[in-house]
């Protein structure tokens, strides 16, 4: 069973509309601007005055991928999702089902028109091949956005260190209540700076207690749980990516309204999943939640059978493969290196050796990713201690200081109206970070790129200038130059594709550990600076770190 959308006075008026069998967009009716999804002001002209305006029904293909996994256990497989861009105007975009045809021949720059199908009071505008291809494309070619200024030359950044980090054990499906791992996490950071709890006058973690029962209830359980009493806290998803805690600590602590934040994040995706399926008696996860949808992120998703993020990121990486002639070896690889790098990490889940074969004949999800493609869910916490930079001649370990940040959203946030070549929110903070340093790609030792899907990873060496757009395959060198002796040594822990999904606080915590040397068998030899991505979709960001003293 399709989930249905929450019908409101905002959206009925789209959700219908196929009842007369003509599918209807957002359209100002002073400049003729169509806008999807619905907003109340238009964004070319700021005019408050729209309507609902017919139009055609054709459409280009501009990313598709071929579902293979059952996050509906009702809905058949496999099942086409679809990001396809309007004939009116190629910059409106809608999610949707390709119909008619089977699975295989549907391709990027195929010309469909709508079909709807009506479940219960809703007509979902599904689309059907017309036959022909797209001779047009209707994809701008990807460009390094210009970002705002500094608005200074103060740097906010150098008034913060990161002083101390902890993690708890990590693994699948511990059942431990998950906020007995973030004390864990918690107290082994606050203990690494050299700090007692008393010293810690701040709380900042994301995305904080709204996340269906898989975090351990945000800042407000930790501190009934360690007491803190802290000047300042912050908790919630509305931020730079999950470091966007850490950057809104550093901001904390900039400003002098307090002198050490403790910050974390804990994932118990893995036992919440097993829990909910022993309760529901079938799949865990979003697709079971019963009733209608809501919210920006699964209302124009959902019906439509896209339940996951594999879903969204997959359409744009089937459009990079098509559009740069790239091959999944070229996702594999990034699967391969975590997973070599990982064999060095006593703390990973998946440890053990893996070859291209295992990883082109690995279970298909959802194309071009197989199950080798997608990130672990495990039970994890990891702490991050960030500190007035005045501290640190005070620190029993080296100082981490943090050179610059990327968050400015240059791109669209929706995860189908704007970039579709690349990851969204990754080529904007990208070129946003090296506006606040004199330091350059050349310069980084080592890089921690969020991997969530394979094709992530590839998007962020892109983004932040490591190759060109659409250059990844062939700078990669069969894997050589992101190896641990390579040029760019890239997760060197295995990232969350093997070590676990810690939603980007593993990258931090690895980061440290390299510029203090700390790494063990894993170590970059000589590593001084180090770029932490943090996010696997909408918004994200970027931190440049650096050890002087290494």
């Amino acid at each position: 069973m399709r989930p249905l959308p929450e019908l409101t006075p905002v959206n009925q008026w789209f959700w219908t509309s196929g009842a007369d069998g003509r599918l209807r967009i957002q359209g100002c009716t002073d400049c003729g601007q169509l806008v999807h999804p619905p907003v109340p002001v238009c964004p070319r002209c700021r005019s408050r005055a729209f309507e609902p305006t017919p139009v055609s029904g054709r459409a280009t293909v501009v990313g598709h991928t071929v579902n293979a996994h059952p996050w509906l256990p009702d809905v058949e497989l496999p099942y086409v999702i679809a990001n396809v861009a309007l004939a009116e105007d190629p910059s409106v975009h809608l999610t949707t089902n390709i119909v008619g045809c089977p699975p295989d021949e549907v391709h990027v720059d195929q010309e469909v028109a709508v079909r709807f199908e009506q479940h219960e009071d809703v007509w979902l505008p599904l689309f059907e091949p017309t036959g022909a291809t797209d001779p047009v494309d209707r994809v701008p070619s990807p460009i390094r956005p210009v970002p705002r200024p500094p608005v200074s030359a103060e740097r906010f950044e150098h008034r913060a260190v990161l002083s101390g980090i902890g993690r708890s054990r990590m693994g699948r499906r511990l059942m431990i209540d998950p906020l007995s791992l973030t004390v864990d996490a918690c107290l082994q950071a606050v203990a690494d700076a050299g700090l007692g709890l008393d010293d810690i006058d701040g709380l900042s973690t994301y995305p904080g207690a709204g996340m269906s029962g898989m975090t351990e209830g945000g800042v407000t359980a930790v501190e009934e749980a360690l007491r803190l009493r802290p000047t300042w806290f912050n908790g919630g998803g509305d931020l730079p990516g999950p470091g966007g805690s850490v950057i809104a600590a550093m901001l904390a602590v900039a400003s002098g309204l307090c002198r050490h934040v403790l910050c974390f994040r804990t994932v118990w995706e893995s036992t919440y999943t097993a829990l909910q399926r022993e309760r529901k008696g079938g799949p865990g996860g979003p697709g079971n939640t019963g009733g209608r949808v809501s919210g920006p992120l699964y209302e124009w998703r959902a019906p439509f059978g896209a339940m996951s993020a594999a879903n969204w990121i997959a359409m744009n990486a089937n459009q990079y493969l098509h559009r740069y002639g790239a091959t999944r070896e070229m996702l594999g690889i990034i699967a391969l290196n975590g997973r070599a790098n990982a064999a060095r990490n006593p703390a990973a889940i998946y440890r053990e050796p893996m070859t291209m074969d295992d990883y082109l004949s690995a279970r298909p999800i959802t194309s071009p990713f197989g199950l080798y493609d997608c990130d672990v869910p495990c039970d994890a916490s990891i702490a991050v201690v960030v500190s007035d930079a005045s501290a640190a001649a005070d620190l029993p370990k080296p100082a981490v200081r943090i050179e610059a940040v990327g968050t400015q959203i240059i791109e669209r946030v929706s995860w189908d109206q704007d970039t579709v070549t690349h990851e969204p929110q990754v080529l904007g903070q990208s070129a946003h970070l090296w506006t606040r340093t004199d330091l350059r790609p050349d310069d980084v030792d080592v890089a921690l790129v969020y991997d969530g899907f394979t094709f992530n990873a590839i998007s962020w060496l892109e983004g932040l200038g490591f190759c060109g757009l659409g250059e990844a395959q062939d700078w990669l060198d069969g894997g050589k130059r992101i190896a641990l002796d390579g040029d760019l040594p890239v997760n060197p822990h295995g990232g969350q594709l093997s070590e676990g999904r810690t939603h980007g606080f593993g990258f931090l915590y690895e980061a440290v550990a390299q510029l203090r040397h700390e790494a063990g068998e894993r170590q970059v030899a000589g590593a001084r600076t180090a770029v932490v991505t943090s996010g696997g979709g909408t918004p994200s960001g970027v931190l440049l770190l650096r050890n002087d003293g290494a």
